[in-house]
């Protein structure tokens, strides 16, 4: 095709024709011009493309981190409340326990401060595309943010479960002391039985008293007001949080 426009001018040129001659130099440029539109607009969509099967991958392994967060912040959700149940059943039986019967009192003690409360999400995939920078391939602006802002929310988080923990501990380190008997909570709450401790040749001790302890009610109200807001203010705007990414991950991968 060059050749035929080249011979062409040269023709012209000799025949002394400058307007035709300029006419298919402008034809020649042109052609020339949209072979390399046409290049870029292949290499254009092959970029596209990729790019669009990168995101893919990234939204599939993304979808599968937050589904397993998902389960373990629901289980979460599920013990928080155990907890702070039984810590509001303890400090009915410190208000009334005429119907005091040491093994319940052993079952909630174990039940409010006997486990720990921690949050630990996947996020290995997606720190690694924050810190190389690969969040910028997901598409929807929506989904990015609500990404970009999960790491934060859940240092808040841990934030909070320090301070549950720490009010855990009080109570625990009461407890600790040589009035009352943690081996009693873990016979009567079957703990023993589970690490195969030994359970007889010891004679019961009560720990009815530290119902009577106000250090311990103290403890025991600011442990049940802390689960109580960690749950409604954090736990359960977070399970929020994770099923409205879910979904834009769903609307993404459709």
């Amino acid at each position: 095709m060059f050749k035929f426009f080249q011979k062409a001018r040269q023709q012209l040129l000799k025949e002394n024709k400058f307007t035709k001659y300029l006419f298919y130099a402008i034809g020649e440029i042109l052609l020339v011009v949209i072979g390399i539109l046409i290049a870029l607009g292949v290499n254009n969509l092959s970029q596209r493309k990729a790019l669009k099967n990168k995101e893919k991958t990234y939204l599939e392994g993304l979808k599968q981190e937050f589904i397993v967060s998902k389960e373990k912040l629901l289980e979460l959700l599920e013990v928080n409340e155990e907890s702070y149940q039984s810590a509001k059943e303890i400090l009915e039986l410190i208000h009334d326990d005429s119907n005091f019967e040491e093994k319940r009192l052993s079952n909630l003690l174990f039940m409010a401060y006997g486990r720990d409360l921690t949050y630990n999400p996947n996020v290995s995939l997606l720190q690694e595309m924050i810190s190389s920078g690969s969040i910028k391939d997901i598409s929807n602006a929506d989904l990015r943010l609500q990404l970009t802002n999960w790491l934060p929310r859940i240092q808040d988080i841990k934030r909070q479960e320090e301070e549950l923990t720490l009010q855990r501990e009080k109570s625990i380190d009461l407890m600790r002391s040589g009035d009352y008997s943690i081996k009693t909570i873990f016979d009567q709450a079957g703990i023993s039985e589970v690490f195969d401790l030994p359970t007889e040749g010891r004679q019961v001790k009560s720990n009815r008293a530290i119902l009577s302890s106000r250090e311990f009610e103290n403890n025991t109200l600011t442990f049940f007001l802390t689960a109580h807001i960690i749950e409604n203010s954090h736990y359960q705007p977070l399970l929020d949080n994770v099923e409205q990414t879910l979904s834009l991950i769903d609307e993404e991968l459709e």
